[in-house]
């Protein structure tokens, strides 16, 4: 199975601390990031699932395997599998995102 990208579907936006509740609910670690306006992650894997949301700004993940691109928004999660290959660039007006890491 390939990445899975799943919408914010609460009501607002979301906060830093439902964010982290919801990595917690989960016996995960989080991690915060940002990044300015058009910065970009080359091609890369992790040997771990990576859990990721978006709280705030925009990004898109490529994933050249499958050919997909992922667009997130505030809230937006993204799951990729271990090994799997993927690029990012950030949206015109920045990212912030959280993420942890799932072992297999």
């Amino acid at each position: 199975m390939g990445a899975v990208l799943t919408p914010w579907r609460s009501k607002g936006e979301p906060t830093e601390e439902k964010l982290e509740s919801i990595f917690r609910d989960e016996g995960l670690r989080p991690s915060w990031w940002s990044n300015g306006p058009g910065d970009r992650y080359g091609a890369h894997s992790h040997p771990y699932d990576k859990v990721l949301y978006c709280a705030r700004g925009s990004i898109r993940f490529d994933v050249p395997a499958s050919g997909e691109s992922f667009e997130l928004q505030p809230g937006d999660r993204l799951d990729i599998p271990p090994g799997t290959s993927h690029s990012a660039l950030v949206g015109p007006e920045g990212a912030t995102c959280v993420e942890a890491a799932r072992n297999a």
